[in-house]
């Protein structure tokens, strides 16, 4: 399974990231290319701690909804709620400058990678997880949304 600690995984999200564009068409949800990369970027810096966030762990979500979100092949499901942190119409950031948050996203994710093991983490809805299962999760969060916009 691919996670974001492969770096030929890493550069492979790096690659199919930069071919986003600021008019890519949506297929599904709704998110905008520049909001998408921005909750990308936000959930990254919620999980480091950087931004706050409401925390809704509970005995499912760190359990099954964890096992089903991270351990599985299972696509994630569409039309999951965005808490209101990461949610770009809510209180999440704006959008700016489209390439400026493309590299953005690209260097919080790469920092995410080199501080992961350094740092007691804790996901908003899966609770403590290891480095192995951050690098899952950012994987599959990062390819879900890839796939909204055929990425």
């Amino acid at each position: 399974m691919s996670t974001l600690l492969d770096p030929l995984a890493r550069q492979q999200l790096r690659d199919r990231f930069q071919t986003l564009r600021p008019d890519s068409l949506r297929q599904g949800g709704r998110m905008s290319p520049g909001g998408m990369v921005c909750h990308l970027t936000d959930s990254f810096l919620v999980c480091m701690g950087e931004r706050d966030s409401a925390t809704r762990v509970t005995l499912a979500s760190r359990t099954l909804m964890r096992f089903v979100a991270i351990s599985t092949p299972m696509p994630w499901p569409k039309g999951l709620p965005t808490g209101p942190a990461v949610d770009q119409e809510i209180g999440g950031s704006a959008p700016g400058d489209f390439d400026a948050d493309v590299a953005e996203l690209l260097n919080v994710m790469e920092r995410f990678v080199a501080e992961m093991d350094a740092k007691n983490w804790a996901h908003p809805i899966f609770g403590a997880i290891s480095a192995k299962e951050w690098g899952r999760w950012g994987w599959r969060h990062m390819d879900h949304h890839g796939r909204q916009f055929g990425i």
